[in-house]
């Protein structure tokens, strides 16, 4: 295992950077950009990565002694010495989590379920925080194809039916004016299909009228 001290992660050569799936910036300081490069610490990060199979969105990585205390960390946090992670767990499974973690060598572990984060480290071995509650599925849930959302959508059967009633009210509009020019033998339906042109115009309107709603709606309820 080396460490090294950089003041800054963009000081990092490239020739010394070999975990992929990260860079120099995510496991810098967030209060001074300086970076303490452990590289035992960084193989068993990758390894969690590799064995997981999706990316880990590292939310605190080294922290300088400054930041440290600046953010409340204690007094001989293993962020001050690069060994330490804090991992959101808005994609992944907590329970897989932390059996991938102590497989690829993780000894500490701290639960923050109501940040949302797992934070792990070289040890000594032992572990603090409550657990996250059990989840129903590992996965996340399957989101329905937009075809199916489109169809389930107010402001779409809204706007539809404003459509269809605009095009039968143009509709009826051309076959009046084509009855009363040729077609003189029935000419009293005339103005049944007058009115029926202003029922459509209403529909057309009330379905303009459902689609502000539904748009107004779904943006107070934060759906778009």
């Amino acid at each position: 295992m080396t460490t090294t001290t950089y003041p800054h992660f963009r000081d990092v050569p490239t020739s010394a950077w070999r975990w992929p799936s990260f860079s120099p910036a995510e496991i810098a300081c967030r209060g001074t950009g300086a970076l303490k490069l452990n590289t035992d610490a960084m193989d068993k990060l990758q390894g969690l990565r590799d064995a997981l199979g999706k990316p880990l969105v590292v939310l605190s990585a080294y922290r300088s002694p400054a930041h440290n205390t600046a953010v409340g960390g204690a007094a001989a946090s293993k962020h001050m010495l690069g060994e330490a992670f804090d991992i959101s767990m808005a994609n992944h499974d907590p329970v897989a989590f932390e059996a991938a973690a102590r497989k690829a060598g993780f000894l500490g572990f701290g639960f923050y379920p109501r940040s949302g984060f797992i934070h792990i480290d070289l040890g000594p071995a032992r572990e603090w925080g409550e657990r996250f509650p059990a989840r129903a599925t590992a996965f996340a849930l399957e989101t329905p194809p937009a075809r199916e959302v489109l169809a389930d959508s107010r402001t779409l059967k809204g706007s539809g039916a404003a459509g269809l009633a605009t095009v039968g009210a143009a509709g009826v509009e051309v076959a009046r004016d084509v009855l009363s020019e040729t077609q003189s033998a029935i000419l009293p339906l005339v103005p049944y299909l007058d009115t029926l042109r202003w029922v459509f115009i209403a529909v057309a309107l009330a379905g303009i009228a459902v689609a502000i709603h539904a748009r107004i709606d779904d943006w107070k309820q934060g759906r778009r």
